[in-house]
């Protein structure tokens, strides 16, 4: 594991690749985990709160499981606890990076924070632009499966979730992660295409609970827009790669998102949206500006640990469902 860099949130992977090293997304090691609840359970018995946001516990948990040395932590643009989890990690004996999205969106602290990670890992600005030319690859055909998933309809929530919310590091073998591309995109173009009525936009981090996207799609509704998984895939034409982050919308404000969403809405002819929100999570703020600034009818659902949806959330969901279906009821919203 000494050249397996674990990442806490979504970070400048092309960096990481041009090392010759290989960057991992701890959040699907851990809910990809055979048990993730024994991982939740490991991290509280070290000492962690019941309060504390359970992919942080999760997070911990993973890196020490794992033997991973060497971790990169998002402590700006992302969770707040990633800055003690930083320092935790440091005390078990990993080396912790901080890397951070500045609030002011700046341009030149992005590429300060890149230059420090460039630094960092002893790699070239050249072999990072080879780095980026090779995932742009990729990256341009997991626009085309996203237009699969709501222009040609052939791709499920599930389908379209999987594969754009490991985008953010490609598995840690890109040349894996396009062959299982290829012939995905192959296999799914061959599809009829799906007949769901209801059109669902899903907003915030990957749910921690699982079985949702077929859920949903057992109600006749499909999620056509995954807004934070999609952010991942960097889906932006830029000429530069400070300013493909820069157009990277979850680690900066919310009127970024509030724009991306509002443009898919109508793109994708979206009926209504799921808010996921985790529990101790202050992201959940959010929801209030959300709902101040998207005009369709918004769902919201709370998460905490992982595990099959429950029946208190499967019921609200076939609710929202049921209310969409009906042109009565959604108009009266």
């Amino acid at each position: 594991m000494n050249n397996t860099i674990g990442i806490t949130a979504t970070i400048p992977v092309e960096i990481i690749y041009a090392a010759g090293l290989k960057p991992v997304d701890l959040n699907n090691i851990f809910i990809t985990s055979k048990n993730p609840k024994i991982l939740l359970s490991q991290a509280e018995a070290a000492g962690f709160s019941h309060n504390i946001c359970n992919w942080i516990k999760g997070i911990y948990a993973t890196v020490l499981n794992s033997g991973i040395k060497t971790v990169i932590a998002v402590t700006g643009g992302d969770c707040s606890n990633t800055i003690a989890l930083g320092e935790l990690l440091h005390r078990r004996g990993v080396e912790v990076i901080s890397f951070e999205y500045p609030l002011d969106r700046s341009r030149d602290a992005l590429e300060g924070q890149f230059e420090k990670l460039r630094k960092a890992f002893s790699t070239t600005w050249l072999e990072i632009e080879g780095a980026r030319s090779r995932l742009q690859i990729i990256r341009k055909k997991l626009r085309i499966l996203d237009e699969l998933t709501y222009i040609g309809n052939v791709v499920s929530g599930l389908e379209n979730h999987t594969f754009l919310v490991n985008s953010s590091d490609f598995e840690g073998n890109p040349d894996e992660f396009e062959d299982k591309l290829d012939k995905f995109l192959i296999e799914a173009k061959q599809r009829k295409p799906r007949k769901e009525e209801i059109r669902l936009g899903y907003l915030g981090v990957p749910p921690i609970f699982s079985q949702f996207f077929e859920f949903i799609e057992t109600l006749g509704a499909r999620v056509v827009f995954n807004e934070v998984q999609r952010q991942f895939s960097m889906p932006f034409d830029k000429k530069e790669l400070v300013d493909q982050y820069l157009e990277y919308t979850y680690p900066f404000d919310i009127n970024g998102r509030i724009q991306d969403i509002n443009q898919a809405i109508q793109e994708r002819e979206l009926d209504g949206l799921i808010h996921y929100t985790q529990t101790f999570c202050y992201r959940q703020i959010y929801d209030i500006i959300l709902r101040e600034s998207l005009k369709i009818p918004i769902l919201t659902l709370e998460g905490d640990r992982p595990g099959p949806i429950d029946s208190r959330t499967a019921l609200r969901i076939e609710t929202f469902v049921d209310i969409l279906s009906d042109p009565v009821k959604s108009s009266s919203r």
